[in-house]
């Protein structure tokens, strides 16, 4: 039985979990079978979801490892409650917002406000106050003085990818989405054009304060940083941040 108890303490002592931002979902889990294949004996487990939500969680004391947001105000907050280790913060990834429109769409669209003509009735933009997609979409409705113009036209998401499956199922005229989410879906949806945001969308990581695992969580920090882990992404369509 003491046997047993020590096995199941060092399996238990070896996995990770890394809370990420939802648009991580395909870079994080090729990044985390490297990961694995490089440190034998080492199980890392995702939570994957939107970066406010994941960020709650942790305040409120889920076991988390690794904090990966998408974008700066999402870290600030962890920071600000004290829920990771600012000295480990680093910037890793890139990424650019665009509206996709489902495929068979027969709207030409080419600049934001081209979504206040009547034919566009319903937009997916997911929750500004919790998500950061929806927060890079807002600022840039604001400073084009659209916001208020089509605000009656929102259909709210829970997160990007949401809005990436509204519209893939044309359950809404078009959305706000990353450039890599439009990518796994391009016979689906199509790219209208690109959002120009008021600040570059940013992909910041650290280690929690609570982290059982400093070693090995600052180990797959580190493979994301390397040429190795930033190849693994800008195969996905990231860019260098």
């Amino acid at each position: 039985m003491l046997a047993l108890t020590f096995i199941g303490a060092v399996a238990h002592a070896q996995e990770l979990i890394v809370s990420a931002a939802a648009s991580l979902t395909q870079g994080f889990r090729a990044l985390g079978q490297q990961f694995e294949k490089d440190h034998p004996g080492s199980k890392v487990t995702f939570n994957f979801a939107a970066s406010d939500v994941l960020l709650r969680q942790i305040i409120e004391g889920a076991p988390v490892d690794v904090f990966a947001s998408a974008d700066s105000k999402a870290m600030d907050g962890a920071a600000m409650q004290h829920a990771i280790n600012s000295a480990t913060r680093a910037n890793f990834a890139g990424n650019r917002l665009v509206f996709v429109l489902p495929s068979k769409s027969p709207h030409r669209l080419s600049a934001l406000a081209d979504l206040a003509q009547p034919a566009i009735s319903q937009i997916a933009i997911s929750q500004p106050a919790a998500v950061p997609a929806g927060r890079y979409a807002k600022a840039a409705l604001e400073e084009a003085k659209l916001w208020g113009v089509l605000e009656d036209k929102f259909i709210y998401t829970q997160n990007v990818r949401q809005s990436l499956d509204y519209v893939s199922r044309s359950e809404v005229d078009g959305g706000f989405v990353y450039a890599t989410d439009a990518a796994l879906m391009r016979d689906k949806v199509r790219v209208a054009f690109e959002v120009a945001t008021p600040e570059p969308v940013i992909y910041p990581i650290a280690l929690t304060r609570r982290s059982k695992q400093a070693k090995l969580a600052q180990q797959f920090v580190d493979l994301i940083k390397s040429p190795a882990g930033q190849k693994i992404l800008a195969d996905l369509g990231f860019a260098n941040p």
